[in-house]
């Protein structure tokens, strides 16, 4: 049944995946405080090469992007440099690696960059914070954001637009735009977190400018068959759904479309969740919207997954918590071998 997981596919006309399986974005935490890649990455990758594409954790853009401990960046030579020995590692064994590029945005925080920026603002499309704290360092709340300006935006799409380039430097063969999951960018495709009344909101069409401009920029840099973004058209993380969401991401799918991106990646824990905005779940609903390659994520096994693929709810199959446990996960299921367990214990751990 999950024979057509390990068919080649032809993600555009400068990269083939050697199977459908995709090492989903896992934040570890594991970078030096510097926010540079360790050796220990570089070997945690590698160990996964099997898989048709890996997707970096997340990786900070610029300082003020940060909102958990140790997570990588890729803004400086020393960071550029401790990827490409992931990179580097990851190609040694046969695969493929995507940057996934990500700014917290009001779920940053200012202890990890207020020694080094020399200020304490965190940036979002509005002045309205998000409850809780920091993960791992629940002494951290978050706190309430000031809207960033028009110059502060132009800023962060020359950012991104760099962040891509260095990632390319890096050895990457593309990047993810975290455009998910209660982020930056996500935070201007939703009105919970979006309530400007200028040309960034109210409107799907203002809402979706910043994250359009960012894709737009680039694709310019490094190719749109480079270049991917990972959505999460239903809110359920960081974030409070509102049925008018919907309209935002019925204009933003098939302004992607006419991009002809590496591919689409729909952000979310579980694809079961159904959301009544969407009409069901989030994969069918960006499938009716969305004809181009698209990833699916969310609690799927093997077996599950490759019968979405055949169903042509997706078509290729991201991997997430499965694969800290199993660094062999993609022999394992071409072999039919059991797969360890998951369990929570995995997350304190590199292997």
């Amino acid at each position: 049944m999950t024979q057509q997981l390990f068919d080649s596919y032809q993600l555009n006309d400068t990269l083939t995946l050697n199977n459908k399986i995709v090492m989903a974005p896992l934040t570890r935490c594991m970078a030096d405080d510097d926010l540079v890649p360790t050796a220990a990455m570089a070997a945690y990758y590698g160990r996964r090469a099997q898989a048709g594409l890996i997707i970096s954790e997340a990786v900070v853009i610029r300082p003020d992007a940060q909102g958990y401990p140790n997570t990588p960046g890729l803004f400086t030579p020393q960071q550029i440099q401790g990827w490409r020995k992931v990179t580097d590692a990851v190609h040694a064994g046969g695969g493929k690696i995507f940057a996934q590029l990500w700014h917290t945005g009001r779920v940053a925080h200012p202890h990890f960059y207020q020694d080094v920026t020399g200020y304490d603002a965190v940036m979002a499309p509005s002045a309205v914070a998000v409850e809780g704290s920091v993960p791992r360092m629940r002494e951290l709340t978050y706190q309430t954001p000031t809207p960033v300006s028009h110059e502060q935006i132009a800023q962060l799409v020359a950012d991104y637009s760099q962040a891509a380039a260095n990632a390319i430097d890096a050895g990457f063969d593309g990047v993810e735009i975290h455009g998910a999951n209660g982020y930056l960018i996500d935070q201007f495709l939703h009105h919970d977190s979006n309530r400007r009344e200028d040309e960034y909101g109210v409107t799907p069409v203002n809402m979706a400018r910043f994250p359009l401009a960012v894709v737009d920029a680039i694709c310019e840099r490094i190719g749109a068959d480079r270049t991917a973004l990972r959505v999460s058209p239903g809110a359920y993380f960081n974030m409070s759904g509102d049925s008018r969401d919907r309209e935002v991401f019925d204009y933003l799918l098939p302004e992607l479309e006419l991009r002809n991106l590496a591919y689409l990646h729909i952000g979310i824990f579980d694809d079961a969740m159904e959301f009544d905005y969407l009409d069901g779940s989030a994969s069918s609903y960006v499938r009716k919207h969305y004809a181009n390659t698209l990833m699916g994520v969310g609690s799927y096994s093997a077996e599950t997954g490759a019968a979405a693929i055949a169903n042509n709810q997706f078509d290729l199959l991201a991997i997430g918590r499965p694969f800290i446990a199993n660094p062999d996960y993609v022999e394992r299921i071409e072999q039919g071998l059991p797969v360890v367990s998951y369990s929570e214990e995995m997350l304190t751990s590199l292997v």
